[in-house]
């Protein structure tokens, strides 16, 4: 039997409001304005649908996949929907390489999507009272990788962000897109749980260049599954996952 506590809501209505109050919070301070009737929508701004995801929980394919379905119901029905079918993605995480594969996604589903953080900001009160909050949108990362007998080499070879996301004092002393990456990490054996950094490469005043390869070789001969992660100089994460197979 259900409980219920003494105002008469049960958990399950209780749950649903905090998580309707979390949505508006977010909603708000993303200055989208808050629709209904959808599961996967939450919001709409400047004619893009925008969805808020779970607190506790990363964006996934399977996310993506719903939403782009739910964008194309949507448009261009009721006062709040876009004519054309857009979304933004709100999110604390996203699933590796969400970004390229998602976008996969929506363009096979014919709709624009844009993934970005919710900022750890807005747990702060001083910054959401002075309106110190800003969506980044999630960068775009490619690594080339060389296989000789068991040893592995990785290059960061581009690393795309908006560039409206940027600081123009920032942007303009930009040349090369390694600038933009304040450092990144490695884990040479991903076992599908937690990032383990193997090996890093970082900025420092006395060697302000960044080393944009790297070599590993393995003792044994097998398929191993590798992960590069990304921090970029506004301190947002990237990562590419690949597969090497040494002999």
């Amino acid at each position: 039997m259900a409980e219920f506590p003494s105002n008469g809501k049960n958990r399950l209505e209780e749950q649903k409001e905090r998580e309707t109050a979390y949505r508006k919070f977010i909603l708000e301070l993303y200055h989208a304005t808050p629709v209904s009737g959808h599961v996967w929508l939450h919001g709409v701004k400047a004619g893009r649908m925008v969805h808020v995801a779970a607190v506790d929980a990363p964006v996934t394919r399977a996310d993506v996949n719903a939403i782009a379905a739910e964008v194309w119901k949507a448009s261009g029905k009721g006062p709040n929907s876009p004519q054309k079918p857009a979304v933004d993605v709100l999110g604390w995480e996203f699933a590796l390489e969400i970004n390229e594969t998602a976008k996969e996604i929506a363009a096979q589903a014919r709709v624009d999507a844009a993934f970005k953080k919710i900022p750890r900001e807005v747990l702060e009160k001083k910054a959401v009272e002075q309106g110190d909050i800003r969506f980044f949108e999630l960068g775009a990362l490619a690594v080339d990788s060389k296989i000789k007998k068991r040893e592995v080499t990785l290059t960061l070879s581009d690393f795309v962000i908006p560039l409206d996301d940027v600081p123009a004092e920032v942007r303009s002393a930009i040349k090369h897109w390694s600038q933009m990456v304040d450092y990144w990490a490695v884990d040479w054996d991903f076992k599908e749980d937690t990032f383990h950094n193997q090996w890093q490469s970082y900025r420092t005043r006395k060697s302000p260049k960044l080393e944009l390869s790297v070599k590993h070789e393995y003792s044994d001969a097998d398929k191993y599954t590798v992960v590069v992660k990304v921090i970029d100089i506004l301190g947002n994460d990237t990562t590419k996952m690949l597969t090497v197979e040494v002999k």
